[in-house]
């Protein structure tokens, strides 16, 4: 089904789901009073009520007015948290995904400032799992936690490294990371990209406080370290870039990149949600490019930083598919719409928990 949101005309091909009809309803008549939807969908009004607290839960539909004189309108998080029919989306052309071109100004200083990126439902799911995670490690001693978390970082430098197109198996992964033990076959520069992505984790366990609170020089920190021997410029970049598989065009002035890197990192300081910084970490970062290379696996990197700074379980990342990581960033970037990403998150870090933590 595809809709246009408000006046941008930005073609998003939403999931069916018993709120659909709703929300459509609503997007088209806003703002529409409860009287109105009852009138025009062939639903009891008992499930329209318990269908609008939902749609309110999710931040998809906001209201105006109280009691008798409500009204209700599609949310300005709408656009960004709107679930999507993935494989109908990419079915599509990239001139036909009709991506917004260039870097949305508006996203960090409007949306994601007065957006809640998790419903309460996710919240609760995620504070439960975190829960679990504090309680296990509070039953097992130092050494064994140790252990745990070497085997999470072993993952978490693979999956990272593979999603940047590295050729190395989890297990030669790991015989470089405890053994250096280089892989036959395999170019100098992905045993570098490796063993860099383990340095980074180093420096970050030897001071979880470095992150508090974090900065664009301490996110210079990580990215260098991380792209270290590789050929890679280590500051912020000077010129454009393009991004591969998609019309979206990253901004080019070094000035511009550097608000931007402030206005996510004060974003990110400003709020009190640790799952709300990480993933926004994840987000952004990667959105705005500000590196010639290696922003995605600095985003992975600082996101976890920002997360083991404050007490949480960390992400390895080890059971998405490559494809399907990109899939999401890159509807990010077309659409500033970060459900798929979302998804990503909470599938991961319950993953992370159970695997690694769960008693």
């Amino acid at each position: 089904m595809s809709i246009f949101v408000a006046e941008k005309k930005i073609k998003i091909i939403m999931l069916n789901n018993k709120t659909t009809p709703i929300l459509e309803l609503i997007r088209e008549n806003q703002p529409i009073g409860a009287s109105d939807i009852y009138s025009k969908v062939d639903i009891g009004e008992s499930t329209v009520r318990k269908y609008l607290k939902q749609l309110i839960d999710d931040n998809l539909v906001s209201t105006l007015g109280v009691g008798k004189a409500t009204k209700y309108i599609i949310s300005p998080s709408y656009e960004l948290l709107a679930p999507i029919n993935l494989e109908e989306y990419y079915s599509q052309d990239e001139d036909d995904r009709k991506a917004k071109g260039s870097f949305n100004h508006d996203l960090i200083p409007m949306v994601l400032q007065n957006a809640k990126l998790f419903t309460s439902k996710e919240l609760k799911h995620l504070n439960s799992i975190q829960d679990k995670y504090i309680k296990s490690i509070e039953s097992i001693d130092d050494n064994i936690y140790k252990k745990r978390l070497e085997v999470l970082a072993i993952d978490l430098i693979w999956k990272s490294s593979e999603i940047e197109g590295n050729t190395y198996s989890l297990l030669e992964t790991e015989a470089l990371i405890k053994q250096r033990e280089q892989a036959e076959g395999k170019s100098k520069e992905d045993a570098i990209m490796l063993l860099n992505h383990k340095e980074a984790l180093d420096f970050i366990n030897d001071d979880l406080e470095y992150f508090k609170p974090l900065s664009l020089q301490k996110v210079i920190t990580i990215h260098s370290i991380l792209t270290s021997n590789l050929g890679i410029n280590q500051s912020i970049r000077k010129t454009g870039v393009a991004v591969t598989g998609t019309n979206y065009t990253p901004l080019a002035l070094e000035s511009q990149l550097k608000e931007a890197m402030g206005a996510t990192i004060s974003l990110v300081n400003s709020k009190d949600n640790v799952f709300e910084k990480a993933l926004l970490l994840l987000g952004l970062f990667s959105y705005i490019q500000a590196f010639n290379d290696g922003n995605k696996r600095t985003a992975r990197i600082v996101s976890n930083a920002i997360l083991m700074s404050e007490g949480f379980c960390p992400l390895s990342f080890r059971t998405v598919k490559a494809v399907d990581y990109k899939m999401a960033m890159l509807l990010f970037y077309e659409q500033n719409n970060i459900s798929e990403l979302k998804k990503v998150f909470i599938d991961q870090y319950e993953y992370a928990v159970n695997k690694y933590f769960d008693l």
